[in-house]
């Protein structure tokens, strides 16, 4: 429990990715928060667990931006700290994979300018999580072990299984490659994920958290987006607590949010914004009144002791569902390949799905890379969601 907790959110406006303007910008962050020596020292090696979910541009607003990146390298290293930039994206954790996803990304570049490494460290473990209140063992990158502090570096993004990507989620990054689909597979309702994103937020234990809301993606994230211009760099050792913030941003009742509300009830995070103490700019200057963020799945639609084929005729008729646009299609099987439930087969080079087994993690969606998938939301969701 951390309900007496002083919880500590920076807020600041920046515009655009000018590098000298986002270096000050975050430099002035964790200044707010009381400066760089209380979470790392000179000499300590520090991993920027950043998001590189697939092969994407900058300007898809879908990963990291490497300007972001290369800011906060330079800052790190200006305190005499050795700086590892990495992640576990989605699909297979390979060494040429991580090639591809750093070139394109554009985090080759960040880590050349600042000096910064690369890592390409592709072993895991199983390791004990006492602070898990569902994961009290689970399997992680061992890049987190080679490392003194973690610094956690996420997207303000919309997710169409969570609803948002905040600081918490941006954790699941540490789940070593296709090992993702068991966790998702094991706990395909939302409020179980989000208490295993929790758990395995707190088994990496990062020192600091940022949000990079500068450009951030509404609609159909947390790839197939659009790029939204909000102007904001969230900073905080809480990361709870400014997911709180993030979800004001957007206009979000926390409840909607399922790590958030999972935070909350574990008393993890604030019940009420009004007990977070912010720093910097006011967060009335930043909220959206019209960001689009997707509803997520109903969790039990149907109350009560019904027949089987009765449920599965409401889930079907309530539920978000993947649908494939066999004309945007390259064939390229991601979406397959990376199924937790295996309910997606190829037929004439096309994916089809059974949404007799889709758990509606939508990861299909979430790695197609030709945004051939798209998320159908029924009327009568929409109607019960709002609820």
């Amino acid at each position: 429990m951390q309900s007496e907790k002083n919880h500590m959110v920076s807020l600041l406006s920046c515009i655009d990715y000018q590098y000298e303007a986002v270096k000050s910008v975050i430099d002035q962050s964790v200044k707010n928060l009381g400066g760089w020596h209380l979470f790392v020292l000179a000499g300590e090696k520090v991993l920027l667990k950043v998001n590189l979910v697939m092969k994407k541009t900058p300007e898809s607003a879908a990963t990291s931006h490497p300007v972001f990146v290369r800011a906060i390298s330079d800052l790190l290293i200006e305190q005499g700290v050795q700086v590892l930039i990495g992640d576990s994206p989605g699909g297979p954790f390979t060494v040429n994979r991580l090639h591809a996803i750093y070139q394109v990304c554009g985090m080759k570049e960040a880590a050349e300018r600042s000096g910064a490494e690369l890592n390409y460290n592709i072993d895991y473990s199983e390791v004990k999580n006492p602070n898990g209140l569902l994961l009290k063992k689970l399997t992680n990158i061992d890049v987190l072990r080679s490392v003194d502090k973690v610094i956690n570096l996420s997207k303000l993004k919309t997710h169409g299984m969570m609803r948002m990507t905040g600081a918490v989620k941006n954790m699941f990054g540490t789940i070593p490659g296709t090992l993702k689909a068991e966790y998702h597979l094991n706990r395909p309702e939302p409020e179980n994920f989000a208490d295993a994103l929790i758990d395995i937020y707190l088994c990496a234990n990062p020192v600091l958290s940022l949000i990079d809301g500068i450009v951030a993606m509404e609609g159909d994230g947390p790839t197939s987006g659009t790029p939204r211009s909000v102007g904001v760099v969230i900073a905080s050792q809480d990361a709870f607590s400014m997911d709180l913030a993030a979800s004001a941003i957007i206009s979000a009742a926390p409840k909607s949010i399922p790590t958030v509300k999972r935070s909350i009830d574990r008393g993890l995070c604030p019940s009420d914004i009004s007990k977070i103490t912010f720093i910097g700019d006011a967060l009335e200057s930043f909220i959206l009144d019209d960001f689009k963020a997707p509803a997520v799945k109903l969790v039990n639609p149907l109350m009560g002791n019904y027949p089987l084929f009765v449920k599965k005729i409401v889930d079907y008729t309530c539920q978000p569902r993947p649908v494939f646009l066999h004309e945007k299609c390259i064939g390229c099987e991601d979406c397959y390949k990376n199924c937790p439930p295996t309910a997606i087969t190829m037929q004439r080079n096309r994916p089809e799905v059974d949404l007799g087994k889709c758990i509606r993690c939508f990861c299909c969606q979430e790695l197609c890379p030709k945004k051939a998938v798209e998320i159908k939301r029924p009327l009568l969701f929409r109607f019960i969601a709002k609820l």
